[in-house]
């Protein structure tokens, strides 16, 4: 409006300056002005329709971004937040992607749904997100675990302080295993996927023992074991459910069910020696498992909570197996309790990490040993997680765990190495 009162007033002076001009050339100038002035008008019409047309699309620009938002934080699946494949259907551009490079640094603003699939993909094995429906994810994996424990055991009474009268037992246990397992997953729904998992185990132990007995004289009795074994372990199958689809910062909660076979060697399948000492080394449980358990995902940007727990039931059954003079009857494995806690951060596109914690507290066994009933002490296992991922490309990444044993029944040090692609 201010260009057109300009034009308008230089226009009327104008008017006025040629009003004391000649008849002829006073009749073409005002006809040319008026032509002018009739031009003006039409292209200040023209600007008035583009900012109009502008404004139309810059409120359909931020419709768009808030419905996409809400789809990224309300209305997205889980299974939307899988690190393979692109939302919307754009499987040609999905393809193209899959094999260009990534960028090294965000371009732009990132969405939110590409900032929760990055967070979440250095969290352990279990905690993440699902399966697209209807595609495939094959996950190899090399999970390398070291034990290593050091006991002083005195059986006997000690009449005067230094003067132990019975046994001194000092224990050394070294165990090393190596698993190569491969797990596939398929999406069923959007919020349903399913998994089988077979694991593949070399275990070697290393026991030394060295007793010192006080009783009648001083002698010493040194004893050394050693074993390794290879084999099938335990066959896993477990099924994920998304229950609900989060609005805002609420968590977004997935229960799952995973049911462990017994196609592992059984520890009371080994061979024993005469001094009920069994001959080599299990790579399964020998008894049937169900686990149900709850994990959550909290999108806080720029991070992820995660966390959840679950219960390892052992189906009892009757060895009906005799060691030596004593028959095994009935056992009843313990129960396990888990849960864990932590959190995921994306330092870029390709990189991400998390820090967790996860405890265990596995329930006493009881076992019937010929007339009388023996029941085991309960463990405590803790252990501090670290995980790292890079991307490889939007359908391949490297996933790196580490374990570090916090309490005197965990393993020591566990380290794995997960390599999760869409075919």
């Amino acid at each position: 409006m201010t260009a057109r009162r300009l034009s308008l007033v230089v226009c009327s002076g104008a008017i006025l300056s040629l009003a004391g001009a000649p008849g002829a050339a006073q009749a073409q100038s005002l006809a040319e002005l008026a032509a002018r002035i009739e031009g003006l008008q039409q292209e200040l019409q023209a600007q008035r329709s583009l900012i109009e047309d502008q404004a139309v699309r810059i409120g359909e620009q931020r419709e768009e971004i808030r419905r996409l938002q809400e789809q990224a934080l309300a209305a997205g699946a889980l299974s939307d937040l899988r690190a393979a494949g692109i939302p919307g259907g754009a499987e040609a551009e999905a393809r193209a992607a899959a094999s260009a490079p990534l960028p090294e640094r965000p371009v732009g603003e990132e969405p939110a749904l590409a900032r929760v699939e990055q967070q979440v993909q250095a969290v352990p094995e279990g905690s993440g997100v699902l399966t697209p429906p209807g595609r495939f994810v094959f996950e190899p994996s090399l999970e390398l675990t070291n034990t290593s424990n050091n006991r002083l055991v005195f059986r006997g009474i000690e009449l005067v302080v230094g003067l132990p009268l019975g046994v001194i037992e000092a224990s050394d246990v070294d165990r090393n295993s190596v698993v190569a397992a491969a797990a596939l997953r398929y999406g069923l729904a959007k919020n349903l996927e399913i998994e089988a998992r077979v694991p593949f185990m070399y275990r070697s132990d290393r026991f030394s023992v060295s007793q010192l007995r006080t009783v009648d004289e001083v002698s010493q009795v040194v004893r050394e074991l050693s074993y390794s074994e290879k084999h099938i372990g335990d066959i896993e199958f477990a099924v994920r459910y998304q229950f609900n689809r989060p609005i805002g910062q609420r968590p977004i909660f997935v229960g799952s069910l995973r049911v462990k076979s017994t196609t592992g060697k059984s520890p009371y399948s080994l061979p024993f020696d005469e001094f009920a000492i069994p001959i080599g080394l299990p790579t399964g449980s020998g008894f049937w498992g169900i686990q149900p358990g709850i994990n959550f995902l909290l999108p806080t940007d720029p991070a992820v909570i995660y966390g959840g727990a679950s219960y390892l039931y052992h189906m009892p059954k009757t060895i009906g197996r005799r060691v030596g003079d004593v028959r095994i009857g009935r056992v009843d494995p313990g129960d396990a309790i888990n849960a864990n806690i932590g959190f995921g951060f994306a330092l870029n596109p390709r990189f991400s990490f998390s820090l967790g914690y996860r405890h265990t507290f596995i329930l006493p066994t009881t076992t019937q040993l010929g007339d009388t009933t023996q029941r085991s002490n309960s463990l405590q296992s803790g252990s501090l997680s670290l995980g790292m991922s890079y991307r490889l490309t939007q359908k391949q990444s490297v996933n790196l765990g580490i374990d570090i044993g916090a309490t005197a029944d965990a393993p020591s040090v566990s380290v794995s190495l997960r390599v999760p692609f869409t075919p």
